[in-house]
């Protein structure tokens, strides 16, 4: 199958897009948001492999590189992260007016921070595949800002105070750059506020009486449909983590449904060569045809 390859029209310039198309009518349409900085690169080649794979299954799929990243318009410095959110929202257009079917959403890595502030924002309910999601966004920034320190550390400076320096710099509206990519003030303030939780309807979820949390979902409150997660680990580690069941448990709270699950593979996302995880497309396909069930 052969992505087909296009441009949308945005208010900050145009977004590249690739349409994986299925031989027949599709069953339904799966929007993948992609992850942050050099992580996207590291991950196409997974994201190519699953995009032909979850079409031979029926679905339309449709990535987008967001502003300033790929080969959309723009520097990866001129973004900021509400940029990014309307680009959710503009593909989520696009697919409605080209599938009949149920559409789903499709996210890896920081993928489901964009993700969840755009279902926050949107009032939308699609099911959900989500690979090693992030949880939170301020985490996540620090971890990148850390790479910066690093190369400080190396010319005998000190990681700590590196790092806040930058976040006081971001803090100031100014932009920085690490690793080769300039982080502008709002996409670090918007990336730092964002969490995945965000996406569950009841923001004091582990305080929800599981009744309560039943009532919620019965009544189709939540934010988001049935998910599945998926968890890449180690041969020595066959369950996910406690983080993500600590995830699972506070969204059932919530009255979302999650299932997770542990995957054998490699970090793909981060390795030096790229590489690939076959089993976690395997699964997902199996997942995806549970939300047509």
């Amino acid at each position: 199958m052969k992505p087909d390859a296009f441009f949308l029209d945005a208010r900050s310039g145009r977004r590249f897009c690739l349409a994986t198309r299925p031989s027949v009518a599709p069953v339904g349409g799966l929007l993948y948001l992609h992850p942050f900085a050099e992580e996207l690169n590291k991950t196409r080649r997974m994201a190519a492999l699953a995009a032909r794979a979850f079409a031979a299954q029926g679905w339309l799929v449709l990535q987008i590189d967001h502003l300033g990243c790929g080969d959309s318009a723009g520097d990866f410095g001129d973004a900021a992260w509400h940029d990014w959110i309307d680009d959710a929202a503009l593909a989520w257009r696009w697919l409605r007016g080209q599938c009949e079917g149920p559409l789903a959403l499709w996210t890896l890595r920081a993928g489901s921070l964009v993700a969840a502030d755009w279902l926050a924002a949107s009032g939308e309910r699609p099911p959900w595949l989500m690979w090693q999601p992030v949880f939170d966004g301020d985490r996540h920034l620090a971890a990148f800002l850390r790479l910066k320190a690093a190369g400080e550390m190396l010319e005998g400076g000190e990681a700590k105070a590196t790092v806040a320096g930058l976040r006081a710099r971001l803090a100031a509206g100014e932009a920085v750059e690490v690793a080769g990519y300039r982080i502008s003030s709002p996409l670090a303030a918007g990336m730092a506020a964002a969490r995945l939780e965000s996406s569950f309807a009841v923001e004091e979820a582990p305080q929800a009486a599981p009744a309560a949390a039943t009532r919620l979902h019965a009544a189709g409150e939540c934010r988001i449909g049935p998910a599945a997660l998926f968890e890449i680990a180690s041969a020595q580690r066959a369950s996910v983590s406690p983080a993500v069941e600590a995830l699972v448990r506070r969204a059932y709270e919530a009255g979302v449904e999650i299932a997770a699950e542990a995957v054998v593979g490699p970090a793909f996302w981060q390795s030096v060569e790229i590489e690939a995880a076959p089993g976690l497309i395997e699964r997902s396909c199996a997942a995806l045809a549970r939300f047509l069930a």
